[in-house]
């Protein structure tokens, strides 16, 4: 077993890190080591890592990826050093390249309304499905892991909310909207034809609120985003515009406009940091001059 490997098995079982989580530093230590050429990961030096730092900086990539990749090797070389295996973190000093934190991207409310009206035009049981996972994205602001991977137990609470498991097993109630619980109640009736015929995967599937035949047991998240883009295109919007998290930033950014509080933006998207919810307000305020520089009378 690589020291990559056993690294990644320490993430899972010790800091309960999520299979995105382990896929995404899998991938960032697996880009380390087939650009360092002359040394292994594990043996690697603070100038041999800053090289490709700045190898990766010439080829275009993007400062937050690089500093994303750069995280994931002090996370590696802190467990090395940990375990014994190396003396040094040579990544500790390193830094990555400055950064401006981007906007997210955001629909407006005609966007959105596009998607549903399109969506509602679909009655067959796939059609009755998306609405459903639609009305549930845009009405809690889930993350689309969160989404797909709902249980149909999480619809039982009979108080009109969701038991979400976030990001670090951290759990958080959802209020559902009307329009969200209508489609539930229109959905879970047709879900039974979506089930897998296969005895196994029915049984691996059967607790999903959004079941498949797959080895997950239900949707994926690549799935659901193929499906939104399609809806997307077939309402006249540009689905390179459209995705599930786009639509929790639309969730979060219509809820500050209609006035919501930021603690309980936060509170609703899970985030463990209220200043990562902030970057909400920031949108507003570009509007705010977005529209003083176009529709001024002296602009």
């Amino acid at each position: 077993m690589t020291q990559i490997e056993t690294f990644l098995e320490m993430m899972s079982a010790e800091r309960g890190a999520s299979e995105n989580t382990l896929t995404a530093y899998r991938r960032d230590l697996e880009g380390w080591r087939d650009a360092l050429t002359s040394k292994s990961l594990e043996a690697a030096g603070t100038g041999a890592l800053e090289s490709v730092l700045a190898q990766w900086a010439k080829d275009g990539l993007a400062p937050s990826s690089a500093a994303r990749k750069l995280s994931a090797a002090k996370q590696f070389f802190l467990f090395l050093q940990t375990e014994g295996l190396r003396q040094d973190n040579p990544a500790h000093a390193l830094r990555g390249p400055k950064q401006g934190r981007p906007l997210p991207k955001i629909i407006t409310h005609a966007d959105v309304d596009a998607l549903f009206t399109q969506a509602a035009k679909d009655t067959s049981p796939k059609g009755v499905r998306l609405s459903c996972a639609l009305e549930i994205l845009y009405a809690g602001g889930l993350r689309v892991t969160e989404l797909v991977s709902l249980k149909t137990a999480a619809m039982r609470r009979g108080d009109g909310c969701l038991m979400i498991k976030g990001k670090g097993g951290r759990e958080r109630l959802v209020p559902l909207t009307g329009a969200a619980q209508r489609a539930i109640t229109t959905w879970l009736p047709l879900r039974e034809q979506t089930l897998p015929t296969n005895a196994i995967a029915k049984d691996r599937a059967k607790s999903f609120l959004f079941p498949s035949s797959g080895k997950l047991g239900h949707m994926t998240r690549e799935r659901f985003a193929q499906m939104l883009k399609d809806l997307a295109r077939d309402a006249g919007l540009n689905p390179a515009k459209i995705s599930p998290h786009v639509l929790r930033h639309a969730f979060a950014t219509h809820m500050l406009e209609g006035g919501a509080d930021l603690r309980a933006v936060q509170t609703l998207l899970g985030h463990a940091d209220i200043s990562t919810t902030q970057i909400y307000t920031h949108i507003l305020d570009e509007r705010m001059r977005e529209l003083v520089e176009t529709k001024h009378p002296l602009a």
